[in-house]
């Protein structure tokens, strides 16, 4: 395995070959003040180039009709694929770009070639549906590399956290009568795209395998943390995933423009030293973050410095405040929610 005090980071300039229409917020400057971030910590990086997904790797996930339709936007200078969902010529090639680098960049960490890594894909990818574009997403890049590493690598039991402000429909969609994959979504609701409630707990064998933490306008690095530790913790370690994925958006930080929550550098460090310390005890450290939303430079230059930082440290960073479940509390009326749909599932859910 390479120096543990190194992440190994999949980015590359084509990423900012996809473009919307001018002012569209999923943007190409999106990824400059990632690298902006990145800069700060170029002796703890090692790069690595990404390639073109394969039609295979992509069909594992979605339906052929979906494929052809990103495919023939290349042959028109724009596409409009949904109400907020734009593509270009380019943007074929550079979603198969963010689909293959996330395989390979999740392949490495599961085969121990890397410690952990980063995605730092354009365009995201947790709402796009097997059939279809939405929500500035054009293929599902968590979805994909998850079904990669299940049939290419041997990996079973899948733990997938998306901690972007947006439920991932398309996610949980993937994968909810799957009960090899755990998807666990915090998310402002109601808001966009109206999905993960509390009651959605995934389908047949799958029941049990949806974990929806839907959080009011105003959460911040307290009641983040909280939900992290009173029920991520005991959800993950009752699930016992092989490897944990984070869908990484930044889009929760206060000065997002798409949202309307509170959360802070220091609560995303929190957030990524608890999910940290769960793969070192559940599955042998193997875990791996991909670039979600965020949409303003302070979002996005933050989120991704305290990812970096704490995934990069020799030593383990501070998991923040534990939250009192006071009552009236929004993080006690969030947990008793979750408890009342899963709390006979996962022992534990709830405590400090």
């Amino acid at each position: 395995m390479d120096d543990p005090g190194l992440i190994r980071v999949v980015s590359d300039p084509r990423y900012r070959d996809h473009q919307g229409p001018d002012g569209h917020p999923e943007r190409p400057e999106r990824l400059i003040a990632v690298e902006q971030a990145l800069a700060e910590f170029e002796d703890r990086i090692e790069r690595s180039v990404p390639r073109e997904a394969e039609p295979d790797e992509i069909l594992r996930v979605h339906e052929r009709d979906h494929w052809d339709e990103v495919r023939q936007t290349a042959e028109r200078a724009r596409t409009q694929l949904d109400p907020d969902t734009y593509a270009c010529r380019d943007s074929f090639s550079v979603a198969r770009l963010a689909a293959g680098g996330t395989i390979d960049l999740f392949r490495s960490v599961a085969e121990g070639q890397a410690r952990s890594g980063i995605a730092a894909v354009r365009p995201p990818g947790h709402h796009a549906e097997n059939d279809r574009a939405m929500g500035f997403c054009l293929f599902n890049n968590v979805a994909v590399a998850a079904r990669a590493l299940q049939a290419e690598c041997g990996v079973g039991k899948i733990l997938i956290c998306d901690w972007d402000v947006h439920h991932g429909n398309g996610t949980q969609h993937s994968f909810e009568d799957d009960p090899s994959v755990l998807y666990f979504s915090t998310h402002q609701f109601p808001y966009y795209p109206g999905t993960g409630d509390f009651g959605e707990a995934g389908r047949g064998r799958g029941e049990g395998t949806t974990v929806n933490v839907p959080m009011p306008a105003g959460c911040g690095d307290l009641e983040y943390g909280g939900v992290l530790r009173r029920i991520l913790a005991p959800v993950a370690r009752g699930f016992a995933p092989e490897m944990i994925l984070i869908s990484c958006g930044f889009d929760a930080h206060r000065d997002d423009p798409l949202a309307s929550m509170e959360l802070s550098e220091s609560g995303y460090g929190a957030m990524t030293a608890i999910v940290r310390s769960l793969a070192d005890e559940l599955c042998g450290g193997r875990i791996a973050f991909v670039l979600e939303g965020g949409y303003s430079a302070a979002s996005l230059m933050q989120g991704t410095r305290a990812v970096v930082s704490e995934m990069t440290s020799q030593q383990r960073g501070n998991t923040g405040e534990d939250g009192e479940l006071a009552p009236g509390s929004s993080l006690r009326w969030i947990v008793d929610r979750v408890a009342a749909v899963h709390g006979g599932r996962y022992p534990g859910l709830g405590a400090s």
